[in-house]
């Protein structure tokens, strides 16, 4: 049963074509096939409405601790595909590297935007939100999330988002890019055991959300907002979860 769970959850997270859609209930953010009704579509999304770790949620009253850093080993010549999934604008990989977490090592398999952001950091959304996937072996989860404000300029983001595909299924190739000259100069974070922002919401995720956010353009966040302008998950119930951060 564990191993059916993680196998659905990474597909989930790799799958992207309209291929895998049609073979996939619908879902979407909004009407009878929005997130108050996702538990109820398929029998593999029950998590989504009985689950007790689900994800995003508002990320306060945080613990001061020391959670484990991150070790970056990101491949800054990984080929990328940008895809438009139906859901959000996402780039692809197949040799985008690696991270070390507690331990265990993650693949970088993909990164994603949502508008508004999901997590809110006490009680405050950003216009935009990065999750950086990543999968281990063992079909468990490593997502990295970061806020993306106006004020700034970021080549990379604004080359993803000239790019994107207009159209539902459409993939366009970006070639070689260092997917790290999309985060933050400083690295301080919160971190939490959650989900899947999306169904099946698998409660496979260990989440890090960064404090700093992505500086970039209010043009490229408007690019974005006009294909997905409400592609974010209600906050969830933290009940007996604790946000750490360092």
């Amino acid at each position: 049963m564990k191993f059916r769970l993680f196998a659905t959850a990474v597909s989930a997270v790799v799958m992207t074509t309209s291929a895998f859609a049609a073979s996939s209930p619908h879902w979407s953010y909004k009407g009878e096939e929005g997130p108050a009704h996702w538990g109820a579509l398929a029998k593999n999304f029950a998590a989504c409405e009985t689950g007790h770790e689900q994800s995003p949620v508002d990320l306060a009253h945080a613990v001061k601790a020391e959670p484990a850093a991150i070790a970056f080993h990101w491949n800054p010549k990984a080929k990328w595909t940008e895809v438009n999934n139906g859901h959000s604008i996402q780039d692809n990989t197949e040799d985008g590297g690696t991270i070390d977490l507690d331990g265990k090592t993650y693949k970088l398999v993909q990164f994603h935007f949502h508008s508004p952001s999901e997590h809110a950091i006490d009680g405050k959304k950003a216009p935009m939100e990065a999750h950086f996937v990543h999968v281990a072996d063992d079909g468990t989860i490593a997502v990295l999330g970061a806020m993306i404000e106006p004020g700034g300029k970021n080549p990379l983001f604004k080359t993803i988002m000239d790019a994107a595909p207009e159209k539902v299924g459409a993939e366009k190739t970006i070639g070689e890019a260092d997917a790290a000259k999309l985060l933050p100069a400083t690295q301080h974070f919160y971190r939490y055991e959650g989900s899947l922002t999306t169904p099946p919401c698998s409660e496979t995720v260990v989440w890090t959300v960064l404090k700093e956010p992505i500086k970039v353009s209010e043009e490229s966040i408007k690019e974005f907002q006009k294909l997905y302008d409400a592609n974010a998950r209600p906050l969830q119930k933290l009940d007996r979860r604790y946000i750490l951060e360092n």
